[in-house]
C-alpha cells in the first residue's frame, strides 16, 4: 500500500501539536460536547483527578486509534491528565465527531488526525501519523493501528512495551496473530472486561443500535420482523432493545449453546437463508465477513433494510449487491442507500459500517465511562507489569475490574452490603453442611 503523508499544522513552536482535522473553528462546539458527555462520566472524572496529582503515565508516548467522540475526548484527556503524550487517530471515518476532532487540539492541545468521511488513503494516513509519534503503548479499537505497525513499521515494534484493545472484533484479530506467533508485544482486551462487556457490549451497542437504526428510517419498530446475526454481548443488546419496542426477533447463531439460549431469551432461531424472506430489518453483529449474501439478496422482500453493528463493513456482502443492483442505486435518505433489484428495493444503512457510530453517536457516555475507566487504568497497570508478560493477548485484571464496578456504584451513591464475620467463615468452611 503507498502511505500518504499527513502534513504537520503549520504553527510555530509551542503552539498547537501536529494534527489533521477538518476545521479547528468548530472548537467551541466540540468542547461543549465533551464537556456534557463529562457529566455522565464520574468514574472518568475520579480517575483523572487522581492522575492529575500522582502521575503514573508521565513521559509515557501513546497512540489511540479509537472512534473520535466525545467520550473518546474524555478519555484521552485523563491519559494527558496521567502524564502521557496522547496522538489520536479515527478507528471509523464515519463516526469522527470534527468539533471534537478540533477541541481536542485548540483546547486541550492533543495531537488528532481524524477527518469525518476521510476516504481508504487519508484514513490510513492518519493511523501512519499516529505511528509517527513512536508510540511506546498503542490502543485500538479493531487493532489496525496493531496490524499497520506489525505489517509496515516492524522496525519500531521493539520501541512498544505493550497495547490494549477495545473491540471484539479486535481481539479476534489480535488472537489470530498470537495463534500465528506474529503479536510482537503483550496486549490486554480490555474488550473482555466484565465492566465493559456486560454494559459497554449488550447495553450500549443495543441502545445505540436502534438509536441508529431509527435516525436513519424513522420507522416504527413495533410489528417488525428483526433479523439479529449473531448472539454474542452485542447481539444480546440488539435482540432485547428491538423486543422491547415490540417487533418479533429472530436470531441466526452458528454456536449452538449461544442459539438455545437466544431461544430461551424469547426469540426465534432461524438460519439465515431462512430469515431472508422473513425479515423486515436485518442486523449483523457477528464480526465475521459476509454474513449476508447474494443468495440472501435474492430472496429478501421489497424494502428489506439491513445494518451491520459489527466493527468492519463486510458483514454485509455489499459488492454482490451492488452488482445485482447495477446502475439502479440511489441515496434515498441520509445513510440510506437503495438498491434496486429489478422492482425489489433493498435498503443498507450507513454503507455498511458500524450503524450506531455512523448514523447515531455512539454509546451513552454513562456506558463509555466504565469502558474507557478500564483503558485508562489498564494503561496505568501496564507500566508496573510489562515486565511479567510474555508476547500474547491478556484479560484484564480482576482488581481493575472490580475497581471500575466499585467507582461506578460509588459515583451513583450505592452502597453494598458487606458479609458478617460469621457468613465469612462459613464461606471459607467445609465442615458446616445440613
Amino acid at each position: 500500500m503507498t502511505t500518504p503523508t499527513v502534513p504537520a499544522a503549520k504553527s510555530t513552536p509551542g503552539a498547537l501539536p501536529r494534527h489533521d482535522v477538518a476545521d479547528l473553528g468548530l472548537a467551541a462546539e466540540g468542547k461543549r460536547l465533551i464537556e456534557w458527555a463529562e457529566r455522565e462520566m464520574p468514574v472518568l472524572r475520579l480517575i483523572r483527578s487522581r492522575f492529575e496529582r500522582e502521575k503514573p503515565l508521565a513521559g509515557l508516548r501513546m497512540a489511540a486509534c479509537l472512534h473520535v467522540t466525545s467520550e473518546t475526548a474524555n478519555l484521552v484527556r485523563t491519559l494527558a491528565a496521567g502524564g502521557a503524550e496522547v496522538a489520536l487517530c479515527a478507528s471509523n471515518p464515519l463516526s469522527t465527531q470534527d468539533g471534537v476532532a478540533a477541541a481536542l487540539v485548540a483546547e486541550y492541545g492533543i495531537a488528532v488526525f481524524a477527518r469525518h468521511g476521510a476516504d481508504r488513503d487519508t484514513y490510513y494516513g492518519h493511523l501512519n501519523a499516529a505511528a509517527d509519534t513512536h508510540p511506546q503503548v498503542t490502543m485500538d479499537d479493531g487493532c489496525d493501528l496493531v496490524t499497520l505497525i506489525h505489517q509496515e513499521r516492524r522496525g519500531q515494534l521493539a520501541e512498544i512495551m505493550a497495547g490494549t484493545e477495545e473491540t471484539t472484533t479486535g481481539v479476534i484479530r489480535l488472537r489470530a496473530m498470537a495463534a500465528d506467533g506474529a503479536l510482537a508485544y503483550p496486549v490486554v482486551a480490555v474488550n473482555e472486561a466484565l465492566t465493559k462487556h456486560l454494559f459497554d457490549n449488550r447495553y450500549g451497542t443495543g441502545q445505540s443500535t436502534l438509536d441508529g437504526v431509527l435516525r436513519a428510517t424513522n420507522l416504527l419498530i413495533a410489528g417488525r420482523h428483526v433479523v439479529v446475526a449473531g448472539y454474542g454481548w452485542c447481539g444480546k443488546g440488539i435482540a432485547s432493545r428491538f423486543r422491547g419496542l415490540g417487533a418479533q426477533v429472530a436470531v441466526v447463531e452458528v454456536d449452538p449453546v449461544r442459539a438455545i439460549e437466544a431461544l430461551m431469551d424469547g426469540n426465534l432461531v432461524m438460519t439465515i437463508g431462512q430469515a431472508a424472506p422473513w425479515g423486515d430489518i436485518f442486523i449483523t453483529a457477528t464480526g465475521d465477513i459476509h454474513v449476508i449474501r447474494a443468495e440472501h439478496f435474492e430472496q429478501m422482500h421489497d424494502g428489506a433494510i439491513m445494518a451491520n453493528s459489527g466493527h468492519f463493513d463486510v458483514e454485509i456482502d455489499l459488492p454482490a449487491l451492488a452488482a445485482l443492483a447495477g446502475e439502479r442505486i440511489r441515496e434515498v435518505r441520509e445513510n440510506v442507500v437503495e438498491y434496486d433489484l429489478g422492482g425489489r428495493r433493498l435498503h443498507v444503512l450507513a454503507e455498511g459500517r458500524l450503524v450506531n457510530l455512523s448514523a447515531a453517536e455512539g454509546h451513552p457516555a454513562a456506558v463509555m465511562d466504565m469502558s474507557f475507566a478500564n483503558q485508562a487504568l489498564v494503561a496505568e497497570w501496564l507500566r508496573g507489569h510489562r515486565a511479567e508478560l510474555a508476547n500474547g493477548v491478556y484479560v484484564v485484571p480482576q482488581e481493575i475490574d472490580a475497581e471500575v464496578a466499585r467507582l461506578k456504584l460509588e459515583a451513583m451513591g450505592i452502597v453494598l452490603d458487606a458479609l458478617t464475620p460469621e457468613q465469612a467463615e462459613y464461606m471459607k468452611s467445609w465442615r458446616q453442611g445440613t
